[in-house]
């Protein structure tokens, strides 16, 4: 069964590696990462905001899961945000059953 969280990493621009420790991720395990802009609620004390689809461009590369180093396993991304000013981005992350198999190709 996929599992998901959500993170708002604020004050993003550039190219940004992250890392994310998270118990139910390994290294065989299947990872989606997906990122948008993200946008407060209109109560200031509103912390659940929503995502906004504005005119900077968002996106992740480079995902990689990994087992426990000293702590949970997590995923390694970067995270792009193509803005002339630092945004708060919203991230979601989800983890789905174990990859089946592992092939190398030619």
């Amino acid at each position: 069964m996929a599992r998901s969280i959500r993170l708002v990493y604020r004050n993003m621009q550039g190219r940004c590696r992250i890392n994310h420790d998270w118990e139910p991720i390994a290294k065989r395990s299947a990872v989606l990462v997906t990122a948008a802009e993200w946008v407060a609620g209109r109560d200031p004390y509103d912390e659940t905001g929503r995502p906004h689809l504005g005119d900077a461009d968002i996106w992740v590369s480079n995902i990689g899961p990994h087992d426990p180093e000293g702590a949970a396993g997590g995923v390694e991304f970067i995270l792009h945000v193509d803005w002339d000013e630092p945004l708060a981005v919203q991230v979601t992350i989800t983890v789905f059953e174990p990859i089946e198999n592992f092939l190398v190709g030619n």
